[in-house]
Parts: C-alpha cells; structure tokens; sequence
C-alpha cells in the first residue's frame, strides 16, 4: 500500500513538472539534490516526506496533495456563456507525435517548435527518455530538444507510457533502420473499437519487418536483405500507416513508391520534416509519394509543425453551439475547407481573412469569425472521408452542431466501431439523437441543452463534444475523468475560460 500510495505521488509531481515544462534537472536544481533523485521519486522509488512535497508544490507552482491521492481530473462547467475575443488554434497533436517518432531516424539535434504539451507528447516522451534519447523543453516551455543516443536502450522502454499511446506503432518504421531485432509494447490509445495492425505490416514487411505479437509485446525483427522492389500499395489509407510506411522509406537506400498514401495535414507536416532532414519527397498532397531515402541522416534541425485542423473545428464548434461570435486564428485553410462548405450550407455566418502562411511556410492559414446562426439540417448525411474529404476526427463535432439546427441531421461514422455510440452521450444534456447502428446516428436539432454530471467518454473528440454541450447548457455540469482531452488538447479549459467560458478544474481528494 506504502508503495502504491508513492508511485501515485510520483505521477502528481511528475504530471505538474512537465505542466511547468521543466527537467528532472531543473527540479533537481531547484530543490538542491540530484536529478537521480528526482527520477526515483517520481517513479515512485523513494520514500517522501511532507516537507519535500510542500517544497516541490512550492518549485513547481503547483498544489500537490500530500495526504492522499487527488484522483483523476474533472471539469465543472458553468454553462449558457457566450464566447467572444479570438483564440489562436496550437500546432497539431498529430503532426507532433508523427515528428517525435520521426526524430529517431536523425542522428543529430531536433528542434521542434510549439510543440504540444499534451498528455499523449508528454507519453511519447518517457518512452523516448525510457530507451536512451535526451529530450529538454526549452526557450521557456514552448519548445523541445530531442538528441537520441548512439545506441538506443530498448529493454529499458517504459512499457507503461507506450500502452497510454497509439502512437508508439509508429516507431517500428524508424526502428527497423537501427537494430536488426526489438521489443515494443502493444498500442494503446481511444477505445474506437478493433483495430489492427496490419495495415502497417503489409507496407513495413517490404522492408525486411516481421513482427509476432505475443504477451502483450509486438517482437519484431529486420532481414537487411529485403529491400522493396516495386510501389508498396497500402491497403488502408490510413494517417499512421502512410506515415510509417515514409518513416520506412526515409532511410532506405533507394527510391520507394507509396501508393494510396494519405494526403491529410499530418503526412504532410512529415513530409516536410524529413525534407529539412535531406529527403526528397515527390509527391506531397497527393496520393501517390515517391521517396528519395538517405542512409545516413546526421543533421541538426529545426523544424515548426504547422496548427491543428481538429482543434481549430473544436473552436469553430464552441462558438456554434454557444451562439456567440468568435474569432479563430492561425486556421490551416486546406484541411478545413469541405466542413465550411457544409457549415455554409447549413446556414452559417462567418467571414475569413487572405490566407498566409505557417511557420513552416507550407502549410496555408486564415483567421475566421464565426457568429451566431440560424442553422438548417444538411440534406446530405455528414459522412468522413480520407483527405480531401471531411475530416475524420471533424465528425464528432457535427453531432453537437446538428443538435443546434432545425431538422434531422444523419451522421455517419463508418470508420470507427463505437465512437458513434459515444456521441448518443448528448442525450444525457438534452440532446436527441437516435443510434441507428454501431455507425449511424440521427440528430434532432434545436436543443435545449440542460446541465448534468457524467462521465467523459474514452474517446478524445466525443468528450471535447459532450463538454462544447456543457458550455451550452445553462446551470452548472460536471465532467468526470478529463484524461482523454488532456491527451489531445493543451490547457483546453484555461483557452476557453480566456474567451469567456467558466470551466473549473478540480480533482478529488
């Protein structure tokens, strides 16, 4: 029980340092001992006195519990505010993961600017730390060092941050280039229902991969002497697959050709990564990627991901479901412009300034104000579809949406097996929508949206939606186990609280 109740305390002081964006030696030198010490406290290795924990809420700015255990985080959301004032979209969870597991293929120092600081980086970076690679936040938080060690420490993974992630699966194609043989936990991650991995397996077995999944470790192992020797067709247009199917190719001495690649935000944000890293890639944004490999990739880069589409459509939402105008800026353009097409269907007011460009000076932006509207139902069902098409992760959003507009609104989820499900947790506000299957879902709009408690869905967009509903809805609900936002969304309820909403986090004790 001691050591439970240790381990438990760790998590909290880890949790709150790298909310602050500190090492373990910043702490350390903080509070005069070792970053060895440090390590071993938050592991839940050495013993803890009330007096260094006051002394470490202290260092950290943060409260840390030292009677007990806080549980998880929850959200009290005092509804029926109107938004207003702009809010600036952060750089994309997606293209970030992507971008940490890709710098596992450069030798030399990456840079990664405004990065993240989400629950699903911040897991991604104690595996990396786990196996050998020096990870520092640095010019005060907003960005992060990676510099990876000669040989990688494999059987040191922190196999209980991997399972926390899908995004660990997308180690295995830079992987493959470093060691002929290796362990990694299975993928974790939303509970979205069966999903495989075999999809990544057709195009990574083309470079020498095999992998046997057995007691919960994927072991996999490399023959040098299998090299692709035609296009590789993917047999899923997946995000993670094409991306590390270019993980893959980025290395391999030679030209492959991916087809039925994806072409949505985050490939691309990857392709122009490993092109700061000296690697041709014809192709970008579109379907078919040819891929001019380097062997040997030793550089120091700096590189900015561009803004998040999905968080830009969860702000877009907010302000639709609060009836409130709202300006939303740094908005990448391209990868939003089918669900504003529908948006402007259903009766949407809004306006956008000239476009410009990203840090990253590919990737377009606008900034967009959205005001209040009286919406009708689309004729057509919302269905997603791979890019160009409507945003996968967008669907989730018009359920809330299609709840503030008059009609009958079909919202088809075809490629996940229970997130729909997860939407029909508007009901519990006033929502009416009707689960026709494991996919399907009717939504009957106007809602009246009224207050309630619950738990978050484990599904990252369908809790932000239930939460957008909260906002709407007048008196005061709760939102119970908020980790599956923090996974996606950096300080989501302070942003909010900054544009007028009035949501308070807490934690039991």
């Amino acid at each position: 029980m001691a050591d439970d109740y240790l381990v438990r305390i760790g998590r909290l002081i880890r949790d709150a340092r790298q909310h602050r964006g500190w090492t373990q030696t910043q702490l350390a030198e903080a509070l005069g001992t070792s970053q060895s010490a440090v390590n071993r406290i938050e592991r839940g290795n050495q013993n803890i006195s009330l007096e260094m924990i006051a002394r470490i809420g202290e260092a950290l700015d943060s409260e840390i519990v030292s009677l007990g255990y806080a549980g998880p985080m929850h959200l009290r959301v005092v509804g029926g505010r109107r938004l207003s004032g702009s809010i600036d979209v952060k750089t994309s969870k997606n293209a970030c993961v992507a971008l940490l597991c890709a710098s596992l293929l450069n030798k030399g120092r990456t840079v990664l600017r405004r990065v993240a600081r989400i629950e699903e980086v911040y897991r991604l970076l104690e595996v990396l730390n786990s196996i050998g690679v020096r990870t520092r936040w640095i010019n005060d938080g907003v960005d992060l060092e990676i510099a990876p060690p000669a040989e990688l420490d494999m059987g040191a993974i922190d196999a209980e941050a991997a399972v926390r992630t899908r995004s660990i699966i997308m180690f295995l194609g830079p992987l493959l280039h470093r060691m002929s043989h290796f362990k990694l936990p299975y993928a974790g991650g939303c509970d979205l229902g069966t999903r495989t991995i075999e999809p990544h397996m057709i195009a990574l077995r083309r470079f020498g991969l095999d992998v046997a999944a057995t007691e919960g470790q994927y072991h996999a192992v490399v023959d040098r002497g299998v090299r692709p020797d035609r296009p590789i067709v993917l047999t899923e247009r997946g995000d993670t697959v094409t991306e590390n199917a270019l993980l893959a190719a980025a290395r391999h001495d030679g030209v492959t050709v991916i087809r039925n690649a994806s072409s949505n935000y985050m490939v691309q944000d990857l392709c122009f990564f490993l092109e700061t890293l000296g690697v041709r890639v014809e192709g970008i944004g579109t379907t078919t990627l040819t891929v001019h490999g380097v062997p040997n990739i030793d550089v120091d880069i700096d590189y900015s991901p561009s803004e998040d589409p999905v968080e830009a459509m969860s702000l877009l939402a907010a302000a639709v479901v609060t009836e409130s105008e709202l300006t939303v800026c740094r908005v990448p353009i391209e990868f939003l412009e089918i669900e504003l097409a529908v948006l402007e269907e259903m009766g949407l007011d809004h306006d956008r300034t000239p476009e410009y460009f990203a840090d990253n000076g590919r990737t377009r932006l606008v900034d967009l104000t959205v005001r209040p509207s009286k919406l009708e139902a689309p004729i057509d069902k919302i269905h997603p579809m791979p890019f160009p098409g409507l945003n996968i992760d967008n669907v989730p959003f018009f359920a809330a949406i299609a709840a503030a507009a008059q009609g009958k609104t079909l919202i088809h989820d075809w490629v996940y097996d229970n997130r729909a499900i997860y939407l029909t947790d508007l009901n519990r506000l006033g929502g009416r929508l009707q689960l026709l299957d494991p996919h399907r879902v009717l939504v009957e709009g106007p809602t009246r949206w009224r207050a309630a408690e619950m738990m978050c869905p484990p599904a990252l967009r369908p809790a932000v939606v239930v939460l957008l509903a909260m906002m709407a809805a007048e008196g005061t609900s709760v939102l119970r186990n908020v980790y599956v936002i923090n996974r996606g969304y950096e300080d989501l309820a302070e942003r909010l609280n900054s544009i007028g909403a009035q949501i308070e986090i807490f934690r039991d004790i």
